[in-house]
């Protein structure tokens, strides 16, 4: 992860090596642009630009069916993040320092294969 700031801006870039787009791009992308806005209102700057490069973004072939279920259905509009703007301190933030408006979800209704 590599920070810059921009003017008043506080910019993120994440550079990941491999991932399995249908079990973990969500997971990375939320939890990295949650810790851009931490970092941001920390150092009192504004969240900017969050840019994640993947070099081998991949979807494994028993993935496909699910994929396929995933990209049919109708997408929700997005929630709004909220985040306690009085912490000034990295480590003061705690779970219920973050909260979803009008979060709505599809259920997949299966499990994802996943070999290890």
């Amino acid at each position: 992860m590599t920070f810059n700031v921009s003017g008043k801006y506080l910019n993120a870039i994440l550079n990941q090596r491999s991932q399995d787009m249908l079990t973990a791009n969500n997971w990375n992308v939320c939890q990295y642009a949650v810790l851009t806005h931490m970092m941001a209102q920390i150092s009192g700057l504004i969240p900017g630009e969050f840019v994640h490069i993947i070099a081998d973004a991949h979807i494994y072939d028993r993935h496909i069916p699910l994929v396929e279920k995933v990209l049919a259905k109708t997408p929700y509009d997005a929630p709004e993040f909220i985040m306690d703007k009085s912490i000034k301190n990295f480590y003061d933030f705690t779970v219920d320092s973050f909260d979803f408006k009008d979060y709505n979800f599809h259920l997949l209704g299966e499990k994802i294969p996943v070999a290890i």
